[in-house]
């Protein structure tokens, strides 16, 4: 069962975005992505919200994802989040193993 989080960040005048490249620039993002049950760690533009960025945060578990909420990774996170003056809005999903939409999936 694994958890995915979408967390969109907004802020003004091209906050969000600088927000983002930090996070990579600075090797941050990357070393998420390393941690263990880290499935994906990916920030995206929605096309109609300029100021907003999509992180799309997946985790293995609910253990992989505590372990790193309590990591001292989120204190960079947060002080980056206050830098930036960013506001958040979550959505969290688990996922369903016993649905499968392959039949609607063009691969």
């Amino acid at each position: 069962m694994s958890i995915t989080v979408n967390l969109y960040y907004t802020g003004e005048n091209g906050a969000a975005r600088r927000f983002a490249e930090e996070m990579e620039s600075s090797g941050t993002a990357d070393a998420i992505r390393a941690e263990a049950g880290n499935l994906r760690y990916e920030y995206f533009v929605p096309m109609h919200d300029p100021e907003t960025i999509l992180l799309i945060d997946s985790w293995k578990d609910q253990a992989s994802s505590d372990i790193h909420h309590a990591s001292p990774m989120m204190a960079t996170i947060a002080r980056l989040r206050e830098k930036y003056d960013l506001h958040m809005k979550v959505e969290r999903f688990i996922r369903d193993d016993g649905q499968t939409d392959d039949s609607f999936i063009r691969k």
